[in-house]
């Protein structure tokens, strides 16, 4: 008897989190084997043990069906049932069949006998006791589990009981969210189908229990029989062993039974659980329901209050409009008043000359000859002044031109001094060093030329200044005596190289260069570094990508030359085209590959699927260029991964070519960016991916496959730097260095930190023609009136000009302590301050968060959101600001607390890289007081950043005075390229007298 259940449930997801109040364990005894046991004993033993086994009574299982429950049956389980059951009974009777002729003949009776005991020789015609007892097992064993399976039963109905009830309890509510519970409803109505599929399950095993029942009375019948009358032997061994194959039957089907009901129950828990999970739900959305209902019911208070609040605002506008109309009628009606005052004025002017000249020409009109005779002499007269005039004008330029002459003189005079006189001081000889030290300098200079680190010119060059106790070479010593004896070197040899050299030939090949292509702060160092180097006598150039997104308003002069650059790439020569112009007063050179894949005009920058191919060639072409133009720069400096990729090119592929000029300097902006791709990717642009994926050159330190860009500038590259002496130290550690720490330690004689500057032309408040007011740190009342000019820009609150406004200029990422800033918002407002945010978000979900939080300010009247990228707003906020927010989780420079500090915006920022370099707190005794510039806190937590902001608002609300000389102090700190470029520099220099001492020997 098979009964198959459909599994209609839904799916795990609406249950998962919940768990049944009460659990089911059912253990199903196992049934004794079936194995038919030798027959032995005699006719005698077999009789005594039917006789002991007729007394035992077999115990009945009561089950009680609980009295809510109505268990119906279908007729095709009746029917199936009862024709079991007589199959079964009919079975019974034909294995007992029963031998009329009792009264034999002796002879026949031993020859019955023998022949039985040939068979068995301990039994007569019955199974042995051991076969009985695995029998009456076997049945005791199945009432057993349908004893548990009744229990079982009775658990699950009473749980479905509870979920029936639980469920007409949801119906009410259910209804109110019908959208979201419709899927319910049906879970529902699956579990009460589930509820008759057990009911069925239960009765059929009611009807089991009943055949068991009538099995085991036939056994007794049975036995009965088999006590009065004698059985064949062969007959009786042939009903038993159909009997046992009957309850192996029996037994096989109730196996199945079980399973199909342990399925059953395994469904009823997941009701359950999928009840429980739905109250839960409910109970959710009833919270969440009523939360909004009173929302609502507030909201709509505010509207209406809001309402009338626009309806009084209107009207006032209508009143300001209207006396505006007014005052601009009355100011034109005064103007036109004033004009035609002035014109009476010159009318009666005119008048009186009139009169004047009619008295003249009534003492004339007698004589007319007079009249012209005067005339005459008054032209005359004219005539002779117009000459005196020109004349005296003549003397004067003559005068002024011998004025100009005479200054130039002097100037030339001047400066002709004032080089004669440096160039004296230079080629006095030194008198007030001892003997001791000029001699220690000459056997220094002769140990070199022995041990032919220095050639022989240079020693006698050295030995000349030495000689003559040169003041340069005496100051050179000086400047670097605490360092070792290469460095020392190194610095003079820059005596031996002519006199009349020019600067470094230094050419940057990057991504981005502000403005023209500008994400980030690398395009910034690109241009500020490239012009304060130019500043300095160097020779300058830029290698750029010819993007189709570029700012080509800020290039000047631009012109695509007549040549073609030939490069390689994935087995092939491809064209390049070569744009010129100039950008910020630096030649820039624009390559544009005339590759299928467009690599340049995406419409972007970075974010491409393929931009690990579109850097790497773009690498090379610029080290083909530099070798097909003949150029031999002293310093090749590349930037972050994107041209990382220039360190090995250079050294395996253009030295050999010739193009052997230059060292390597490898700048990187931040390590959370590092390029890594499959090494098969390497070769398209030449490389040998075999010979480069090693671990001492660019295979990444985290996957043996994969190649590691800035790894390969660092290992390949002449010199290293980063962007702050703190970030420098941070990216040495297991955290900071993003996997790359064990090869940044290992080179760290190249690595040194420099903290980046800003283009003080660009961002200066007396010059910005982004603000309202321009304003200078010896006169800041224009930031006053800045802050009133975004107050009325965003539409915030201008009743107190002296409420603290807080800034924020970022891009939102997890990098800058998201966290944070959408903390700052709420905690600005409780301290009574205003908040305005600038930025946008490259990630999906910070970006909708923001633009929540932008909506629920959007007409708050202290709070605006502004999420995208503005230029000139950006200049405005950095002016009217009175304090600037940078709670960063790392920050590897940053230039936003550089230029905040230059607009007199007081930083708030957290002690983390370049920060850590250019941010030192008011309260720090440690310190000195000259370079307290701001407010910072160490953890980048809640409860660190509102310990500095409320410092902040502390001194700005108590202390305004001594506020106002913080600013003007910070206004004054020089954030300018020039110390920057003059490290770079000296780094420059010495690697290029280091590869001109090598190369000497």
């Amino acid at each position: 008897m098979e009964m198959k259940i459909s599994n209609c449930f839904p799916t795990q997801k609406w249950c998962g989190g919940a768990s049944l109040s009460r659990q089911v364990n059912v253990r199903f005894y196992p049934l004794p084997s079936q194995r038919l046991p030798p027959a032995s004993g005699k006719m005698r033993q077999r009789r005594n043990f039917s006789l002991q086994n007729k007394k035992k009574q077999t115990k009945t299982i009561n089950i009680e069906r609980p009295p809510d429950v109505d268990l119906q049956l279908s007729d095709d389980i009746d029917s199936d049932t009862e024709k079991m059951s007589k199959q079964s009974l009919s079975n019974s009777n034909q294995e007992v069949p029963i031998e009329e002729n009792v009264d034999t003949s002796t002879e026949t009776k031993s020859s019955d006998e023998s022949t039985y005991s040939s068979v068995d020789s301990n039994e007569e015609g019955q199974p042995s006791s051991v076969h009985l007892k695995d029998l009456i097992g076997m049945i005791r064993n199945a009432e057993k589990n349908i004893h548990l399976l009744n229990e079982a039963r009775v658990h699950a109905l009473e749980e479905l009981q509870k979920v029936l009830g639980e469920k007409e309890d949801l119906h009410g509510k259910i209804n109110i969210l019908e959208m979201k519970l419709a899927e319910t409803d049906a879970r529902l109505r699956v579990a009460s189908q589930e509820k008759i599929h057990v009911e069925l399950l239960e009765d059929q095993l009611g009807k089991l229990k009943n055949e068991l029942s009538s099995s085991r009375g036939s056994e007794e019948n049975v036995l009965h029989v088999n006590n009065s009358v004698p059985l064949s032997r062969s007959d009786l061994v042939n009903s038993l062993s159909e009997q046992c194959d009957s309850l192996r039957k029996e037994n096989m089907l109730l196996k199945q039974d079980l399973q199909s009901m342990k399925s059953e129950l395994s469904l009823v828990k997941e009701t359950d659980e999928r009840i429980l999970m739905l109250e839960k739900e409910r109970s959710v959305l009833e919270s969440s329901l009523s939360e909004l209902e009173s929302k609502l019911a507030a909201s709509q208070e505010g509207v209406s209050e809001l309402s009338a609040l626009k309806l009084e605002c209107k009207n006032l506008y209508e009143k300001v409009e209207h006396l505006q109309a007014l005052l601009a009628k009355a100011t034109k009606q005064a103007d036109q008043a004033i004009s035609v005052l002035q014109q009476n004025q010159e009318l009666r002017k005119k008048v009186d000359r009139l009169e004047e000249s009619l008295e003249e020409a009534s003492i004339y009109k007698l004589s007319s000859e007079k009249l012209q005779q005067y005339n005459e002499q008054m032209q005359q007269k004219i005539k002779l002044l117009d000459e005196r005039l020109q004349r005296s004008d003549e003397e004067i330029q003559s005068y002024v031109q011998l004025h100009q002459d005479s200054v130039k003189e002097f100037q030339d005079t001047l400066d002709n001094l004032k080089n004669e006189t440096k160039k004296k001081a230079l080629d006095e000889p030194v008198d007030e060093m001892p003997s001791e030290f000029w001699s220690r300098l000459l056997l220094m200079i002769e140990g070199w030329s022995m041990e032919k680190k220095i050639s022989k010119d240079d020693a006698k060059l050295l030995r000349e200044l030495v000689w003559k106790r040169d003041r340069r070479i005496c100051d050179a010593y000086m400047s670097c005596k605490e360092k070792n004896d290469r460095e020392i070197l190194a610095a003079f040899l820059r005596f031996t190289s002519s006199p009349t050299r020019p600067g470094l030939h230094i050419i940057h090949i990057a991504a981005e260069m502000a403005p023209v292509a500008k994400v980030g702060g690398l395009g910034d160092v690109v241009a500020g570094l490239g012009k304060a180097l130019q500043e300095k006598g160097h020779l300058v150039e830029i290698v750029l990508p010819k993007y189709d997104c570029m700012q080509y308003e800020s290039i000047k002069d631009m012109k695509v030359l007549d040549v073609v650059v030939e490069s390689y790439f994935d087995g092939r020569l491809y064209n390049n085209n070569i744009w010129t112009g100039t950008v910020e007063g630096l030649p820039v050179y624009f390559i544009e590959p005339q590759h299928p894949g467009k690599f340049f005009c995406r419409g972007q920058l970075y974010g491409e699927h393929d931009d690990f191919k579109r850097f790497s060639f773009f690498s090379r072409v610029a080290l083909e260029f530099l070798l097909q133009a003949e150029k031999r720069p002293d310093i090749i400096h590349c930037h972050d991964w994107q041209t990382a990729f220039v360190a090995p090119l250079y050294w395996e592929i253009y030295v050999p070519k010739g193009l052997d000029s230059a060292r390597i300097c490898f700048t990187c902006h931040n390590f959370e960016y590092q390029g890594t791709a499959p090494a098969s990717e390497l070769t398209s642009c030449g490389l040998d991916a075999y010979h480069l994926n090693r671990p001492d050159r660019m295979q990444d330190n985290s996957a043996n496959d994969r190649i590691n860009p800035v790894k390969g500038a660092i290992v390949f590259s002449n010199i290293v730097t980063t962007v702050s002496p703190t970030y420098a130290q941070e990216v040495r550690s297991v955290q900071g260095g993003k996997g790359l720490h064990a090869t940044i330690n290992s080179h760290s004689k190249k690595f040194a930190g420099i903290l980046n500057g800003i283009d003080t032309a660009a961002w200066n408040p007396a010059s910005d023609n982004f603000l309202k007011v321009q304003y200078s740190a010896s006169d800041i009342d224009g930031k006053i009136e800045n802050k009133e000019a975004l107050r009325r820009l965003l539409g915030l609150s201008s009743s107190d000009f002296r409420q603290p406004l807080v800034g924020c200029i970022t891009r939102l990422v997890p990098q800058k302590g998201v966290h944070l800033i959408r903390h700052a918002v709420y905690r600005t407002l409780e301290l009574g301050g205003q908040f305005v945010l600038l930025g946008s978000s490259p990630v999906p979900h910070i970006q909708r968060e923001f633009e929540d939080i932008a909506n629920h300010f959007q007409n708050h009247e202290h709070a605006r959101l502004v999420l995208k990228y503005d230029e000139a707003l950006s200049h405005l906020i950095y002016a009217a600001s009175d304090m600037l927010i940078i709670p960063s989780i790392f920050e590897p420079c940053g230039l936003t607390q550089m230029i905040a500090m230059r607009y007199g915006s007081i930083p708030i920022a957290r002690k983390t890289g370049g920060l850590n370099d250019s941010v030192f707190d008011v309260d720090d005794d440690s310190i000195p007081l000259q370079f307290r510039n701001g407010f910072t806190f160490a953890t980048a937590d809640e409860q660190g950043f509102n310990n500095a902001l409320e410092r902040a608002f502390n001194y700005y609300m108590n202390n305004y005075e001594i506020w106002k000389e913080f600013v003007q102090k910070d206004m004054s700190i020089d954030f300018s390229w020039d110390s920057s470029a003059s490290q770079y520099e000296e780094l420059y220099e010495k690697a290029v007298l280091r590869a001109r001492a090598a190369s000497r020997n």
